[in-house]
């Protein structure tokens, strides 16, 4: 038995069975390439679900992360600590707010988005106690909480882990019709990612974005942005939200922001929207801790300079032609998504998205698939061209594309 089967048949035997991952055992990662336990090197185009946008090993994150490790790590949140201000600070001036809401993970994140809405409806629209309705969009992926998954429209979230928590109205993805019939006066917020990740990289309809936001408007509706995998430079801007000029009411945040080093998520929105809390009522005891704030800091003074963003933006354009070229082939039917990020649908008799995953780490290269026939790309934005394109021509070996490289 190899290293590899000898690991990957431990980890089977005494961790829960909530994934299938690739059989691929990693020791160690720079930049966009990993090495496993038997020293081979895979190009990784997948960047933890775009948690590690600025690449593995990224010497700028690692000092900030190593420098204050040396000072202090932790302090709750009973007492203050002196990163935490310029962290809220800044990252509330990156996404035009005012005030922020620390967390750890994307799930708490986006709980701490609902309990914010449903606060804010009560305390500032008037809404009747216990009343309150978020409107969401079929096909979202927002986490795996029991509240979470309540409006999850994925039969492998929820099966078996009800009663389902209420409150919530599901709607199709890029129907705005749909969504102003769901409305009522008791709505209080729209939930939605700018473009769907789990659900393939989906891109709404050009021009969704902004109803939306004007129908929120309107209505006197939060407009929820989860950019958690959307955003931080992932699609050639900042914000997925920007490539349609719109600003929401809240963003959640996550992945990205914490460097790929540790877990930090933000409910960031105005001071009238976060304002609605008194103490006691929410928190975390890791969320906004010092060494959260020391990374994330560093990742805002990162996107701040604009190059990440600007990186994603012309690779990505690089990246969506090459792919658009193998529509032409029969071997893919569709390529969906912005910037560094795509969701690839195979054509089923040459596979299915699982399949050619396993081949093409067979040949070096790391992505996943999801929904059956798709994969996802998503590489780190550090990723050398060469290397991109070297991996785009191991998808066209495995697809059996003449000229493949």
């Amino acid at each position: 038995m190899t290293a590899t089967e000898s690991l990957i048949a431990e980890a089977e035997a005494h961790s829960a069975h909530t994934y299938h991952p690739l059989p691929v055992v990693v020791a160690s990662a720079d930049g966009a390439w990993m090495t496993d336990v038997e020293g081979r090197r895979y190009l990784d185009l997948l960047a933890g679900y775009s948690a590690l946008n600025f690449g593995h090993g990224n010497r700028r994150l690692i000092e900030a992360a190593k420098a204050q490790l040396e000072r202090v790590t932790l302090t709750s949140r009973a007492f203050h600590h002196d990163r935490f201000a310029a962290f809220c600070t800044q990252l509330a001036e990156l996404c035009g707010m005012e005030m922020v809401l620390p967390m750890n993970t994307g799930a708490e994140a986006v709980e701490s988005a609902v309990k914010t809405a449903r606060k804010w409806g009560y305390r500032v629209k008037g809404v009747p106690a216990e009343m309150a309705k978020i409107v969401v969009a079929s096909g979202n992926f927002h986490g795996r909480t029991t509240t979470i998954i309540s409006f999850s429209t994925a039969p492998e979230a929820r099966a078996d882990f009800g009663p389902y928590t209420p409150g919530f109205e599901i709607v199709p993805y890029g129907d705005l019709t749909a969504m102003r019939a769901a409305m009522t006066e008791n709505t209080v917020a729209v939930l939605l990612e700018p473009i769907q990740g789990e659900s393939g990289v989906i891109v709404p309809p050009a021009g969704y974005l902004p109803e939306v936001r004007e129908l929120t408007r309107e209505r006197n509706v939060l407009f929820v942005a989860d950019e958690i995998q959307s955003g931080l430079g992932r699609t050639g801007r900042t914000f997925a939200c920007e490539h349609e000029g719109v600003v929401p009411d809240v963003y959640v945040l996550g992945k990205a922001l914490g460097g790929g080093i540790v877990p930090v998520s933000a409910v960031v929105s105005s001071a009238e929207v976060l304002g609605v809390f008194r103490p006691g009522e929410h928190g975390s005891t890791f969320g906004g801790s010092p060494l959260a704030c020391a990374v994330a800091l560093e990742v805002i003074a990162m996107l701040r300079s604009g190059e990440c963003q600007a990186r994603a933006a012309e690779l990505g354009e690089h990246l969506h032609r090459e792919l658009g070229a193998l529509t032409g082939t029969g071997r893919v039917t569709r390529v969906r998504g912005r910037g560094l990020w795509a969701g690839v649908d195979i054509h089923p008799r040459f596979g299915t998205g699982r399949e050619v995953s396993e081949k093409l780490m067979d040949r070096g290269v790391l992505v996943k698939d999801t929904h059956g026939s798709t994969i996802r790309i998503a590489p780190p934005l550090v990723i050398a061209k060469e290397d991109l394109d070297w991996g785009l021509a191991q998808l066209r070996g495995v697809l059996g594309v003449q000229g493949a490289g």
